[in-house]
Protein backbone atom coordinates (compact mmCIF):
# COMPACT_ATOMS: atom_id res chain seq x y z
CA UNK A 1 0.00 0.00 0.00
CA UNK A 2 1.29 3.19 -1.05
CA UNK A 3 -1.72 5.71 -0.17
CA UNK A 4 -3.64 6.03 2.77
CA UNK A 5 -6.64 8.75 4.04
CA UNK A 6 -7.40 9.05 7.40
CA UNK A 7 -10.67 10.38 7.85
CA UNK A 8 -13.03 11.37 11.12
CA UNK A 9 -16.13 9.90 11.31
CA UNK A 10 -18.09 11.50 13.80
CA UNK A 11 -18.75 15.45 14.21
CA UNK A 12 -14.87 16.01 14.21
CA UNK A 13 -12.30 16.17 17.35
CA UNK A 14 -11.92 12.60 17.37
CA UNK A 15 -8.24 12.15 17.46
CA UNK A 16 -6.98 12.07 14.11
CA UNK A 17 -4.36 14.02 14.70
CA UNK A 18 -2.44 11.53 17.23
CA UNK A 19 -3.95 8.89 14.33
CA UNK A 20 -2.21 10.76 11.33
CA UNK A 21 0.89 11.08 13.46
CA UNK A 22 1.81 7.94 14.13
CA UNK A 23 1.30 6.39 10.43
CA UNK A 24 3.01 9.24 9.66
CA UNK A 25 6.34 7.98 10.62
CA UNK A 26 5.72 5.15 8.04
CA UNK A 27 5.16 7.60 5.38
CA UNK A 28 7.38 9.67 3.09
CA UNK A 29 4.27 12.62 2.46
CA UNK A 30 1.77 13.42 4.44
CA UNK A 31 -1.10 16.04 3.03
CA UNK A 32 -3.62 17.72 4.19
CA UNK A 33 -6.68 18.08 1.76
CA UNK A 34 -9.39 20.03 3.01
CA UNK A 35 -10.98 22.66 5.35
CA UNK A 36 -9.09 25.67 7.00
CA UNK A 37 -7.73 27.19 10.64
CA UNK A 38 -11.07 26.16 11.87
CA UNK A 39 -9.61 22.86 12.32
CA UNK A 40 -7.21 22.02 14.86
CA UNK A 41 -4.79 18.88 15.25
CA UNK A 42 -3.70 18.04 19.28
CA UNK A 43 -0.77 15.65 18.85
CA UNK A 44 1.40 14.73 21.98
CA UNK A 45 5.07 13.76 21.19
CA UNK A 46 7.19 12.31 24.44
CA UNK A 47 4.38 14.35 26.72
CA UNK A 48 4.57 17.69 24.78
CA UNK A 49 1.55 19.07 23.35
CA UNK A 50 1.45 20.21 19.78
CA UNK A 51 -1.65 22.15 18.44
CA UNK A 52 -1.31 22.29 14.78
CA UNK A 53 -4.35 24.29 12.51
CA UNK A 54 -3.06 24.56 9.34
CA UNK A 55 0.40 22.20 9.12
CA UNK A 56 -0.03 18.32 8.07
CA UNK A 57 0.76 16.60 11.70
CA UNK A 58 3.68 14.72 9.95
CA UNK A 59 5.78 18.00 10.33
CA UNK A 60 6.31 16.58 14.22
CA UNK A 61 8.65 14.18 12.69
CA UNK A 62 12.38 14.99 10.66
CA UNK A 63 12.43 14.11 7.01
CA UNK A 64 9.16 14.48 6.15
CA UNK A 65 7.51 16.19 3.28
CA UNK A 66 4.29 17.70 4.39
CA UNK A 67 1.60 19.38 1.82
CA UNK A 68 -1.25 21.76 1.93
CA UNK A 69 -3.46 21.07 -0.93
CA UNK A 70 -5.71 22.48 -3.50
CA UNK A 71 -8.83 21.96 -1.12
CA UNK A 72 -7.47 24.12 1.33
CA UNK A 73 -8.92 27.35 2.13
CA UNK A 74 -5.34 28.46 3.30
CA UNK A 75 -4.72 31.47 6.10
CA UNK A 76 -0.74 32.63 5.07
CA UNK A 77 -0.99 34.95 8.59
CA UNK A 78 -1.73 31.58 10.35
CA UNK A 79 0.68 29.50 8.78
CA UNK A 80 3.64 31.63 9.18
CA UNK A 81 2.46 32.44 13.00
CA UNK A 82 2.28 28.09 13.10
CA UNK A 83 5.81 27.64 11.69
CA UNK A 84 7.32 30.61 13.86
CA UNK A 85 5.62 28.83 17.09
CA UNK A 86 7.03 25.35 16.01
CA UNK A 87 10.51 26.75 15.58
CA UNK A 88 10.07 27.95 18.64
CA UNK A 89 9.86 24.20 20.50
CA UNK A 90 12.71 22.56 18.21
CA UNK A 91 10.80 21.41 15.50
CA UNK A 92 12.91 21.40 12.70
CA UNK A 93 10.65 22.47 9.54
CA UNK A 94 12.61 22.50 6.28
CA UNK A 95 10.09 20.83 3.57
CA UNK A 96 6.59 21.61 3.40
CA UNK A 97 4.66 22.81 0.08
CA UNK A 98 1.86 24.38 -0.83
CA UNK A 99 -0.75 24.22 -3.57
CA UNK A 100 -0.62 26.86 -6.31
CA UNK A 101 -4.54 26.37 -6.33
CA UNK A 102 -5.26 26.88 -2.80
CA UNK A 103 -7.68 29.77 -2.18
CA UNK A 104 -6.69 32.29 0.16
CA UNK A 105 -8.78 33.52 2.92
CA UNK A 106 -8.65 37.43 2.83
CA UNK A 107 -9.36 39.84 5.85
CA UNK A 108 -12.67 40.29 4.32
CA UNK A 109 -13.62 36.45 4.53
CA UNK A 110 -12.94 36.94 8.13
CA UNK A 111 -15.45 39.91 8.76
CA UNK A 112 -17.68 38.52 6.80
CA UNK A 113 -17.95 35.63 8.73
CA UNK A 114 -18.28 37.25 12.10
CA UNK A 115 -20.93 39.73 10.28
CA UNK A 116 -23.19 37.10 8.77
CA UNK A 117 -23.27 34.78 11.72
CA UNK A 118 -24.17 37.52 14.09
CA UNK A 119 -27.16 38.50 11.83
CA UNK A 120 -28.11 34.75 11.85
CA UNK A 121 -30.27 34.70 15.04
CA UNK A 122 -31.70 31.63 15.53
CA UNK A 123 -30.44 29.83 12.55
CA UNK A 124 -26.88 30.63 13.47
CA UNK A 125 -24.35 27.53 12.61
CA UNK A 126 -21.49 27.70 15.24
CA UNK A 127 -18.71 29.05 13.03
CA UNK A 128 -15.40 30.24 14.25
CA UNK A 129 -15.63 33.15 12.13
CA UNK A 130 -11.59 32.19 10.78
CA UNK A 131 -13.43 32.99 6.78
CA UNK A 132 -13.56 29.40 6.04
CA UNK A 133 -17.18 29.33 4.58
CA UNK A 134 -16.82 32.69 3.34
CA UNK A 135 -13.57 32.06 1.35
CA UNK A 136 -15.32 28.63 -0.08
CA UNK A 137 -18.22 30.71 -1.19
CA UNK A 138 -15.82 33.49 -3.07
CA UNK A 139 -14.25 30.00 -4.89
CA UNK A 140 -17.23 28.98 -6.04
CA UNK A 141 -18.34 32.53 -7.05
CA UNK A 142 -15.27 32.68 -8.57
CA UNK A 143 -13.90 35.79 -7.57
CA UNK A 144 -11.51 34.02 -4.87
CA UNK A 145 -8.03 34.48 -4.90
CA UNK A 146 -5.36 31.68 -5.53
CA UNK A 147 -1.98 30.92 -3.92
CA UNK A 148 -0.67 31.39 -7.17
CA UNK A 149 -2.20 35.03 -7.90
CA UNK A 150 -0.99 35.93 -4.39
CA UNK A 151 2.90 34.82 -5.82
CA UNK A 152 1.95 37.19 -8.78
CA UNK A 153 2.02 40.80 -8.14
CA UNK A 154 0.59 42.24 -10.97
CA UNK A 155 -2.27 39.38 -11.08
CA UNK A 156 -2.98 39.72 -6.90
CA UNK A 157 -2.97 43.79 -7.88
CA UNK A 158 -5.50 43.94 -9.89
CA UNK A 159 -7.77 40.87 -8.84
CA UNK A 160 -7.75 42.73 -5.24
CA UNK A 161 -8.58 46.15 -6.49
CA UNK A 162 -11.56 44.29 -8.44
CA UNK A 163 -12.81 41.98 -5.46
CA UNK A 164 -12.48 44.87 -2.70
CA UNK A 165 -14.73 46.78 -4.84
CA UNK A 166 -17.30 44.05 -4.58
CA UNK A 167 -16.87 42.97 -0.66
CA UNK A 168 -16.97 46.94 -0.23
CA UNK A 169 -20.20 47.25 -1.58
CA UNK A 170 -21.54 44.25 0.04
CA UNK A 171 -20.23 45.43 3.65
CA UNK A 172 -21.75 48.71 3.41
CA UNK A 173 -25.01 47.50 2.33
CA UNK A 174 -25.92 44.38 3.80
CA UNK A 175 -23.97 45.19 7.25
CA UNK A 176 -23.42 49.09 7.20
CA UNK A 177 -19.71 48.70 7.98
CA UNK A 178 -17.02 50.75 6.40
CA UNK A 179 -14.76 49.82 3.69
CA UNK A 180 -11.55 48.20 4.04
CA UNK A 181 -8.12 49.56 2.85
CA UNK A 182 -7.03 48.09 -0.38
CA UNK A 183 -3.67 49.82 -0.02
CA UNK A 184 -3.36 48.21 3.76
CA UNK A 185 -4.59 44.42 2.30
CA UNK A 186 -2.03 44.80 -0.64
CA UNK A 187 1.06 45.66 1.58
CA UNK A 188 -0.01 42.92 4.06
CA UNK A 189 -0.27 40.62 1.74
CA UNK A 190 2.73 40.99 -0.24
CA UNK A 191 4.46 40.30 2.61
CA UNK A 192 3.17 37.31 2.96
CA UNK A 193 3.80 36.66 -0.77
CA UNK A 194 7.20 36.75 -0.36
CA UNK A 195 7.83 34.76 2.34
CA UNK A 196 5.63 31.98 1.22
CA UNK A 197 6.78 31.91 -2.31
CA UNK A 198 9.12 29.59 -2.64
CA UNK A 199 7.21 27.08 -0.75
CA UNK A 200 4.00 27.17 -3.52
CA UNK A 201 3.84 24.58 -6.29
CA UNK A 202 1.68 22.63 -9.06
CA UNK A 203 0.96 19.83 -5.75
CA UNK A 204 -0.96 17.68 -8.16
CA UNK A 205 1.75 17.11 -10.30
CA UNK A 206 3.81 16.48 -7.72
CA UNK A 207 1.66 14.20 -5.60
CA UNK A 208 0.94 12.11 -9.02
CA UNK A 209 4.68 11.80 -9.69
CA UNK A 210 5.30 10.59 -5.85
CA UNK A 211 2.67 7.63 -6.29
CA UNK A 212 3.97 6.91 -9.44
CA UNK A 213 7.41 6.84 -8.27
CA UNK A 214 6.15 4.16 -5.17
CA UNK A 215 6.51 7.08 -2.24
CA UNK A 216 4.55 6.45 0.74
CA UNK A 217 1.57 9.36 1.23
CA UNK A 218 -0.84 9.36 3.80
CA UNK A 219 -3.83 12.23 3.30
CA UNK A 220 -4.86 14.04 6.14
CA UNK A 221 -8.53 15.09 6.53
CA UNK A 222 -10.04 18.21 8.86
CA UNK A 223 -13.72 17.66 10.77
CA UNK A 224 -15.19 14.64 9.96
CA UNK A 225 -18.59 12.80 8.01
CA UNK A 226 -21.04 14.70 10.12
CA UNK A 227 -19.88 17.58 9.43
CA UNK A 228 -19.14 17.64 5.64
CA UNK A 229 -21.38 19.66 3.04
CA UNK A 230 -23.00 17.34 1.51
CA UNK A 231 -23.07 14.33 3.63
CA UNK A 232 -23.40 16.04 7.08
CA UNK A 233 -25.99 17.84 9.14
CA UNK A 234 -26.56 20.38 6.61
CA UNK A 235 -26.26 23.36 7.44
CA UNK A 236 -24.53 22.87 10.65
CA UNK A 237 -21.48 21.51 8.69
CA UNK A 238 -18.22 22.70 6.86
CA UNK A 239 -17.99 24.28 4.08
CA UNK A 240 -15.37 21.42 2.16
CA UNK A 241 -15.24 17.24 1.74
CA UNK A 242 -13.64 15.93 5.00
CA UNK A 243 -14.47 12.29 3.74
CA UNK A 244 -12.39 9.96 1.62
CA UNK A 245 -13.87 11.44 -1.48
CA UNK A 246 -12.95 14.66 -0.82
CA UNK A 247 -9.24 13.48 -1.28
CA UNK A 248 -9.56 13.27 -5.18
CA UNK A 249 -10.61 16.94 -5.60
CA UNK A 250 -8.92 18.34 -2.82
CA UNK A 251 -5.40 16.88 -3.65
CA UNK A 252 -5.79 16.25 -7.27
CA UNK A 253 -5.37 12.23 -6.95
CA UNK A 254 -7.35 10.20 -8.60
CA UNK A 255 -9.98 7.35 -7.07
CA UNK A 256 -7.87 4.43 -8.07
CA UNK A 257 -5.24 5.91 -6.42
CA UNK A 258 -6.30 5.60 -3.27
CA UNK A 259 -5.07 2.39 -1.67
CA UNK A 260 -6.50 2.10 1.75
CA UNK A 261 -8.90 4.58 4.05
CA UNK A 262 -8.79 4.71 8.26
CA UNK A 263 -11.76 6.14 10.13
CA UNK A 264 -10.80 7.63 13.29
CA UNK A 265 -13.76 7.26 15.73
CA UNK A 266 -13.68 8.75 19.56
CA UNK A 267 -14.61 5.89 22.11
CA UNK A 268 -18.09 8.08 22.69
CA UNK A 269 -19.40 11.07 20.61
CA UNK A 270 -18.56 14.75 20.99
CA UNK A 271 -19.63 17.84 18.40
CA UNK A 272 -19.48 21.80 18.82
CA UNK A 273 -22.06 23.93 17.29
CA UNK A 274 -25.18 23.64 16.74
CA UNK A 275 -27.15 20.68 15.25
CA UNK A 276 -28.67 17.61 16.30
CA UNK A 277 -26.53 15.21 18.28
CA UNK A 278 -28.64 12.09 19.47
CA UNK A 279 -26.96 10.93 22.26
CA UNK A 280 -26.13 13.71 23.70
CA UNK A 281 -26.13 13.61 27.09
CA UNK A 282 -27.06 17.22 29.18
CA UNK A 283 -26.60 15.46 32.57
CA UNK A 284 -23.82 14.55 35.03
CA UNK A 285 -22.75 11.86 32.79
CA UNK A 286 -21.51 14.30 29.93
CA UNK A 287 -20.36 16.56 32.61
CA UNK A 288 -17.88 13.51 33.76
CA UNK A 289 -17.21 12.47 30.27
CA UNK A 290 -16.57 16.27 29.44
CA UNK A 291 -14.51 16.77 32.59
CA UNK A 292 -12.42 13.32 32.68
CA UNK A 293 -11.77 13.83 28.59
CA UNK A 294 -10.54 17.38 28.37
CA UNK A 295 -13.46 18.48 25.83
CA UNK A 296 -12.94 21.73 24.59
CA UNK A 297 -11.79 23.12 21.26
CA UNK A 298 -8.36 23.18 20.21
CA UNK A 299 -8.80 26.22 18.25
CA UNK A 300 -11.35 28.09 20.06
CA UNK A 301 -11.65 26.33 23.60
CA UNK A 302 -15.19 26.18 23.87
CA UNK A 303 -16.60 23.38 25.76
CA UNK A 304 -17.82 20.45 23.27
CA UNK A 305 -21.13 19.01 23.74
CA UNK A 306 -20.66 15.01 24.60
CA UNK A 307 -23.15 12.32 24.76
CA UNK A 308 -22.58 7.80 24.22
CA UNK A 309 -20.79 6.71 21.11
CA UNK A 310 -22.94 6.71 17.61
CA UNK A 311 -22.66 3.41 16.02
CA UNK A 312 -25.39 4.59 13.14
CA UNK A 313 -23.05 7.69 12.82
CA UNK A 314 -19.81 5.20 12.14
CA UNK A 315 -21.66 2.74 10.26
CA UNK A 316 -22.87 6.37 8.14
CA UNK A 317 -19.41 6.95 7.97
CA UNK A 318 -18.39 3.40 6.98
CA UNK A 319 -20.30 3.20 3.57
CA UNK A 320 -19.53 6.89 3.00
CA UNK A 321 -15.79 6.52 3.29
CA UNK A 322 -15.35 3.04 1.85
CA UNK A 323 -13.21 2.85 5.12
CA UNK A 324 -10.88 -0.57 5.29
CA UNK A 325 -9.98 0.39 8.59
CA UNK A 326 -11.30 1.98 12.17
CA UNK A 327 -8.91 3.88 14.66
CA UNK A 328 -11.10 3.90 17.77
CA UNK A 329 -9.24 6.88 20.48
CA UNK A 330 -9.89 7.90 23.89
CA UNK A 331 -10.77 4.45 25.12
CA UNK A 332 -9.39 5.13 28.06
CA UNK A 333 -11.64 7.80 29.49
CA UNK A 334 -13.99 5.46 29.95
CA UNK A 335 -11.91 3.17 32.09
CA UNK A 336 -13.86 3.87 35.15
CA UNK A 337 -17.27 4.53 34.08
CA UNK A 338 -19.32 1.62 35.26
CA UNK A 339 -21.77 1.23 32.92
CA UNK A 340 -21.13 2.42 29.05
CA UNK A 341 -23.78 2.94 26.31
CA UNK A 342 -23.68 2.77 22.41
CA UNK A 343 -26.08 4.17 20.15
CA UNK A 344 -26.57 1.03 17.48
CA UNK A 345 -29.78 2.17 15.83
CA UNK A 346 -32.50 4.44 15.69
CA UNK A 347 -36.62 4.55 16.61
CA UNK A 348 -38.76 7.23 14.90
CA UNK A 349 -42.37 7.42 15.12
CA UNK A 350 -41.94 4.04 17.08
CA UNK A 351 -39.95 2.23 14.17
CA UNK A 352 -36.72 1.48 13.48
CA UNK A 353 -34.85 3.55 10.63
CA UNK A 354 -32.04 2.31 8.70
CA UNK A 355 -31.51 5.05 6.65
CA UNK A 356 -29.12 8.45 8.15
CA UNK A 357 -32.36 11.24 7.99
CA UNK A 358 -31.27 13.94 5.86
CA UNK A 359 -33.80 16.11 7.25
CA UNK A 360 -32.94 17.70 10.33
CA UNK A 361 -36.48 17.79 11.99
CA UNK A 362 -36.43 14.19 11.94
CA UNK A 363 -32.43 13.97 13.24
CA UNK A 364 -33.32 16.00 15.87
CA UNK A 365 -36.30 13.71 16.94
CA UNK A 366 -34.99 10.52 16.46
CA UNK A 367 -34.58 8.21 19.87
CA UNK A 368 -31.19 6.57 20.26
CA UNK A 369 -31.68 2.84 20.59
CA UNK A 370 -29.05 1.75 22.95
CA UNK A 371 -27.23 -1.39 24.14
CA UNK A 372 -25.78 -1.07 27.94
CA UNK A 373 -22.14 -2.57 28.20
CA UNK A 374 -20.49 -3.24 31.84
CA UNK A 375 -17.75 -0.54 32.38
CA UNK A 376 -14.11 -2.16 32.91
CA UNK A 377 -13.22 -0.39 35.71
CA UNK A 378 -9.48 -0.63 34.50
CA UNK A 379 -6.75 1.86 33.75
CA UNK A 380 -5.90 1.01 29.97
CA UNK A 381 -3.32 3.74 29.26
CA UNK A 382 -0.38 1.39 30.07
CA UNK A 383 -1.50 -1.42 27.85
CA UNK A 384 0.34 -2.37 24.17
CA UNK A 385 -1.30 -5.08 23.53
CA UNK A 386 -5.26 -6.11 22.18
CA UNK A 387 -4.99 -8.91 23.72
CA UNK A 388 -4.47 -7.58 27.17
CA UNK A 389 -7.20 -5.44 27.25
CA UNK A 390 -9.59 -6.14 29.71
CA UNK A 391 -12.57 -8.37 28.84
CA UNK A 392 -15.45 -5.42 28.37
CA UNK A 393 -13.28 -3.18 27.12
CA UNK A 394 -12.78 -5.79 24.11
CA UNK A 395 -16.65 -6.20 24.09
CA UNK A 396 -17.50 -2.88 23.60
CA UNK A 397 -14.80 -2.69 20.73
CA UNK A 398 -16.22 -5.87 19.05
CA UNK A 399 -19.61 -4.27 19.41
CA UNK A 400 -18.54 -1.00 17.55
CA UNK A 401 -16.72 -3.06 14.68
CA UNK A 402 -19.93 -5.25 14.29
CA UNK A 403 -22.35 -2.34 13.84
CA UNK A 404 -19.89 -0.17 11.77
CA UNK A 405 -19.22 -3.42 9.55
CA UNK A 406 -15.38 -2.05 9.93
CA UNK A 407 -12.48 -4.19 11.14
CA UNK A 408 -10.76 -2.31 13.87
CA UNK A 409 -6.74 -1.68 12.72
CA UNK A 410 -6.23 0.84 15.77
CA UNK A 411 -7.13 1.19 19.60
CA UNK A 412 -5.57 4.23 21.33
CA UNK A 413 -5.70 4.42 25.10
CA UNK A 414 -3.46 7.58 25.36
CA UNK A 415 -2.58 11.05 23.59
CA UNK A 416 1.19 9.99 23.17
CA UNK A 417 2.44 7.78 20.85
CA UNK A 418 3.65 4.47 22.44
CA UNK A 419 0.22 4.65 23.73
CA UNK A 420 -1.25 3.05 20.77
CA UNK A 421 -2.15 -0.34 20.23
CA UNK A 422 -2.02 -1.84 16.72
CA UNK A 423 -4.21 -5.03 15.22
CA UNK A 424 -3.54 -4.45 11.53
CA UNK A 425 -0.11 -4.21 10.46
CA UNK A 426 -0.58 -3.78 6.51
CA UNK A 427 -1.89 -0.03 6.52
CA UNK A 428 1.45 1.10 4.80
Amino acid sequence: MSTVVVTGTQWGDEGKGKIVDYLAEQADIVVRYQGGSNAGHTVSVEGKEFKLRLMPSGILYKGKRCVVGDGVVFDPEVLLNEVAGLKKEGVEIADYLISNRAQVVMPYHRLMDGLEEDSRGQLKIGTTKRGIGPCYMDRDRRIGIRMCDLIDDETFAEKLKIILEIKNRELEVLYNHPPLDYEKILAEYRGYADRLRPFVLDTPSYLNNAVKNGEKILFEGAQATMLDIDYGTYPYVTASHPISGGVCVGAGIGPKKIDMTVGVVKAYCTRVGEGPFPTEQLNETGNQIRNVGHEFGTVTGRPRRTGWLDGCVVKYAGYIGSLDYLAITRLDILDHFDEIKMCVAYKYNGKIIDEMPANLRIFGKVEPVYETFKGWNTDTSSIKKYDDLPEQAKVYLKRISEVADVKIGFVSVGPNRNQTIVCAQNIF
